[in-house]
């Protein structure tokens, strides 16, 4: 679990995924605190630290939010993710109510058909310069 004081809440993201950098930009224009900070898992440091979860980062099938309390995965990083932020999203929380392996299973087929869907770039995604600070490696 990282311990860099710059950023306790970290989350990693496929960066070539257009649905995952579209999410990654909801979350810089709704996370007013900045306390989410963001690295893609094809970077040397995402990899490692996607790996180190059981993960396979030459695949990613799920986004991983790392907190102080936790390191969440698929369905319920999307929740851990929409809890920090608060505000208008806090309301998702109620979610949890649903089993996790519905939760899990819906993620998975968006996740599983996300470059169908929504597209893929062939090379990462990059920050508008006022987010630079916002990311990680």
């Amino acid at each position: 679990m990282p311990t860099e004081p710059s950023w306790s809440h970290l989350l990693l993201f496929d960066g070539v995924c257009n649905l995952c950098a579209g999410s990654v930009q909801f979350v810089l224009q709704h996370d007013r605190s900045g306390l989410i900070h963001f690295c893609s898992i094809q970077s040397e440091l995402g990899s490692r630290l996607y790996r180190e979860q059981g993960f396979d980062a030459q695949e990613p099938e799920s986004m991983l939010f790392i907190t102080p309390t936790g390191i969440y995965a698929k369905s319920d990083a999307a929740l851990k993710l929409a809890e920090t932020m608060g505000g208008q999203l806090s309301w998702l929380r109620f979610f949890r109510v649903i089993p996790r392996s519905l939760r899990d299973r819906a993620y998975l087929f968006i996740a599983s058909n996300r470059y169908r869907f929504f597209g893929k770039k062939d090379q990462c995604w990059l920050p508008r310069p006022e987010w630079k600070a916002r990311f990680v490696s």
